[in-house]
């Protein structure tokens, strides 16, 4: 990559609002990085705390989503290229701060995925509270260990000003791109 493509990027960047990115393998360690990044940023721009809050939490939920997607996938050839292919953003634009979070997905798991989202898009924000708070009392009472498990994208949904989106993206090797998009 020559300096004029790298003033390109920086150029689009800009023209889409994008404040913070990162293209690559997550790790635990990056992610907290990042998340003390970001809430610096959102301070410095002089918002408010419950924008600081919710944008940081969906950022946390979108990339600790993936970071045990790719850590749950079998091994094989698939896995490596699932593992970098990670992707998230934060930017602003007139309807607010959006999270933007994206990575190759095993095409078996897409219907399930795209099923939970749908599903959350049908409920209002009195519908989200009362599921989040259903959800965390099944984890809790069944199995502590996974108490967490499937609140994320409630919470998501929740904190986010709104509707999440999401698009799947075809790809090879029995793949897709798959991204969620949420708004605070």
């Amino acid at each position: 990559m020559n300096d004029n493509h790298l003033l390109e990027v920086q150029s689009l960047l800009r023209k889409n609002g994008i404040l913070i990115t990162f293209s690559g393998r997550l790790s635990q360690q990056l992610i907290e990085e990042y998340g003390e990044a970001v809430k610096t940023y959102l301070e410095n721009e002089h918002q408010s705390t419950k924008e600081i809050i919710h944008t940081f939490s969906i950022f946390i939920e979108q990339t600790q989503n993936i970071k045990n997607y790719c850590a749950n996938r079998r091994e094989g050839a698939a896995q490596e290229r699932i593992a970098q292919s990670s992707v998230v953003l934060i930017g602003m634009n007139d309807k607010g701060n959006f999270i933007c979070s994206g990575n190759l997905v095993e095409n078996a798991d897409i219907p399930e995925l795209t099923a939970r989202i749908e599903a959350l898009l049908q409920l209002n924000k009195d519908e989200l509270k009362k599921l989040y708070k259903e959800r965390l009392r099944q984890g809790m009472s069944e199995n502590p260990a996974e108490a967490g498990a499937g609140v994320g994208l409630i919470d998501m949904a929740r904190k986010a000003t709104l509707p999440l989106e999401y698009t799947v993206t075809p790809q090879d090797e029995g793949l897709s791109f798959f991204t969620l998009k949420a708004v605070v």
